[in-house]
């Protein structure tokens, strides 16, 4: 037990060593609150939204950030999804606008992924703000269409090209994408006319505008003149060292009603369906065909029309002249009647030569009609009575013909040496026996009336003149 003495000295010793760890304790827990509170503040500057409305309204705040917009105007925005029969484009609406895919783009029947991809910013023109499903409908392409006038109208000002891909074969010709359709002629894809226009699809091409209607929405394109612009120093020195008279080669590249286009290389001339052939044609292509490789003659070179015109029968040997060279009037000469009119029969004795019996030289007797006498297809002698060779027209007759006279000398072989004399007359075939001979001095005028034999057993309905010039059946 302390003594009075140490319980007095106990409390006193003890006191201080208490004293001072309250006091260290007092002294720490401010410093750890300070530090809480720190803390607190931190946390609550993290959450504190300051208020920047202006006093003005949240509903209010959320509707100043969509767009304002009416109908006709073209808005940008974002893809978000892509169907198969639909777009949808965040425009920073209340809802997505929905771009159908017939409204995607000017090509028919597109695939929308092959339009737009995710993410793309894109430009829409607003068809209707709320249809009856209440929804915000867009159109892309008549958006670019917008878009393309403008910019078409200033390069047509300018006189400046425009491109595009090919998109679709029409009739007539093709339909360019140049944010528009616009049409290019089939005459004006090419210098040279273009038969097969399905090789052009997908393919861009550089165009002029020649037409541009906005109120027709009608743009009408030309390649030629933008082909025309860029090779002018070439066609012009072309056509300048193009004489006429000159002969060339060239390959048929066009073939219509009124003719066919030689490409004679680098340019195209013409060669107009009269100088195709010295026979008459009926259309051009039974003479020629595309890929043709041709000789002809230039004919003339307008440098002002930039127009080239051919011939493909002055490269040719002149039938007529031909015909005038090998025969002689008062020649027998064999033929084919090929029509029937009024006032004769033709009858084609040459390759493309056709000459005219007039009705007075049918036969010796009166005759009424061509039809009495022969018919279209027959075949028979016939004399040249005229060779009119600037006029091209031979004037023949069957009369004289039965007659008997010089057979021309392409038929000579037909019947042998042995039944000519020396001038050329027909004399018959050799004499076996009065029967084949027939009357002393009389001329057997079978074969005159009808022609070679083809065959050693052909018969044929032959006719003599008798003494009084009246036809007879033998």
């Amino acid at each position: 037990m302390l003594s009075e003495q140490d319980a007095a000295i106990a409390p006193e010793a003890t006191a201080p060593e208490v004293t001072e760890q309250v006091d260290e304790t007092a002294g720490a827990a401010p410093t750890e609150a300070s530090s809480l509170e720190a803390e607190l503040e931190q946390i609550d500057e993290a959450l504190v939204v300051l208020d920047d409305l202006g006093g003005q309204s949240f509903s209010d705040a959320v509707d100043a950030t969509i767009v304002e917009f009416d109908d006709g105007d073209i808005v940008k925005g974002i893809v978000v999804k892509i169907d198969s029969d639909e777009v949808l484009l965040d425009i920073g609406y209340k809802s997505e606008g929905v771009i159908p895919s017939r409204e995607l783009s000017i090509r028919n029947d597109v695939d929308p992924h092959e339009v737009v991809t995710l993410e793309d910013e894109i430009e829409a023109l607003v068809l209707t703000k709320e249809d009856k499903d209440g929804r915000l409908v867009l159109s892309k392409k008549r958006a670019q269409y917008e878009r393309a006038w403008g910019t078409i109208e200033e390069l047509k000002e300018r006189d400046e090209v425009v491109s595009g891909p090919v998109i679709e074969v029409v009739k007539g010709g093709l339909i360019l994408d140049i944010g528009l359709r616009g049409f290019l002629p089939a005459s004006l894809v090419d210098l040279r006319r273009v038969r097969d226009l399905h090789p052009f699809v997908g393919r861009t091409l550089e165009c002029k505008i020649i037409e541009l209607d906005r109120n027709r929405n009608n743009v009408v394109l030309s390649r030629r003149a933008y082909l025309e612009e860029t090779q002018r120093e070439q066609r012009d020195e072309f056509l300048t060292n193009l004489k006429p008279g000159e002969i060339r080669s060239g390959v048929v590249s066009s073939v219509v009603n009124f003719g066919a286009f030689v490409d004679l290389g680098g340019m195209d001339g013409l060669v107009h369906v009269s100088e195709l052939s010295w026979k008459h044609v009926e259309h051009p292509s039974q003479v020629v065909q595309v890929g043709d490789e041709v000789t002809v003659q230039v004919l003339d070179v307008d440098l002002t029309r930039e127009r080239i015109s051919l011939s493909l029968k002055a490269t040719q040997q002149d039938p007529w002249q031909e015909f005038a060279d090998g025969h002689q009037v008062d020649q027998l000469v064999y033929g084919r009647v090929t029509k029937l009119v009024p006032f004769g029969a033709f009858v084609r004795v040459g390759d493309g030569i056709e000459g005219l019996v007039h009705i007075s030289e049918m036969a010796a007797q009166h005759v009424e009609a061509p039809e009495q006498v022969v018919t279209p297809g027959e075949e028979l002698w016939v004399k040249i009575i005229d060779i009119d060779l600037d006029r091209r027209r031979i004037s023949l007759s069957i009369k004289q013909a039965a007659e008997g006279g010089e057979v021309a000398a392409e038929y000579r072989d037909q019947f042998g040496e042995h039944a000519f004399d020396d001038h050329g007359n027909y004399i018959g075939p050799p004499v076996e026996d009065d029967k084949a001979q027939g009357e002393a001095g009389e001329v057997d005028l079978s074969v005159l009336v009808g022609g070679p034999a083809e065959s050693d057993v052909e018969i044929a309905e032959v006719a003599a003149v008798d003494d009084g010039g009246e036809a007879s059946e033998a």
